[in-house]
């Protein structure tokens, strides 16, 4: 079997509620994570957000190079 190394670019397209548009983008680049929302109940109550819905909407491998042994 041959060895890869893949370069893979996801984006998602996430919806939340915040007090205005530089907090969610703040919000949303801090605690997204594989794609799980990583904040918690305290988090969320604190600085008043609440993450809705995670999108997966561009998942491309961009280069694949095979690795030499």
């Amino acid at each position: 079997m041959k060895t890869f190394n893949v370069t893979l670019t996801r984006a998602y397209k996430v919806q939340i509620e915040a007090e205005n548009e530089d907090l969610a983008r703040k919000l949303v680049e801090f605690y997204l994570g594989d794609p799980e929302d990583k904040s918690n109940e305290k988090e969320r109550s604190l600085q008043k957000f609440n993450i809705i819905e995670i999108e997966l909407t561009l998942n491309d491998a961009l280069e694949v190079e095979e690795v030499k042994k």
